[in-house]
């Protein structure tokens, strides 16, 4: 696969910023060593400097990290303290990419990662959805990805021990985006 302005349908290089009733920033990790919590984030920005060639491009993320939902007012609270995302000491997730590279059908998105003051490489692998005009006339572009980190890299590593054996929390946290970004005129 070769990805070119060429190649994608309704390319333009420009500023594309994140439309945020059309984003999803979210995380699934392990709980009770049987099923998965999952949660997202509502309120982030997100930039692409669109290049001409599209793999020159570069993206730039930001979380805020106590904007959590996993729809449970307490778990919430808990992941807003020290034990894991500690907001008021790391406010915000960012991501921003080094490169931008193809793997056989896969676009593959390097980048770093900082969570809680500690910046790691980490590669997205993603999968481009197109460019539409909306009944407005507004140029859009579509995108969604995932990554898998171990939070204890990141310095999340609060846990508690289950009766039976094991722990609480997994140490893998998947990350994903659904994201609809919109060019700047």
């Amino acid at each position: 696969m070769t990805i070119t302005a060429e190649t994608v349908p309704g390319y333009q290089a420009g500023t594309w910023t994140i439309d945020p009733a059309h984003t999803e920033i979210g995380f699934s990790v392990r709980h009770l060593a049987i099923s998965k919590v999952k949660g997202t984030f509502e309120s982030f920005t997100a930039t692409v400097n669109a290049a001409e060639n599209p793999l020159e491009s570069s993206v730039e993320v930001s979380v805020d990290v106590a904007s959590i939902n996993t729809g449970n007012a307490d778990r919430d609270a808990h992941l807003r303290t020290n034990d894991f995302f500690a907001p008021e000491q790391f406010p915000t997730m960012t991501f921003r990419s080094t490169g931008i590279r193809l793997e056989g059908d896969n676009v593959l998105l390097d980048g770093e990662l900082t969570l809680r003051g500690v910046t790691k490489p980490v590669t997205i692998t993603g999968e481009f959805g197109g460019i539409a005009k909306d009944p407005w006339g507004n140029l859009k572009a579509a995108a969604s990805g995932s990554t898998v980190i171990n939070r204890h890299d990141f310095g999340v590593s609060w846990n508690a021990p289950l009766e039976a054996g094991g722990f609480l929390l997994g140490d893998q946290v998947t990350i994903t985006i659904d994201a609809q970004f919109a060019l700047q005129a």
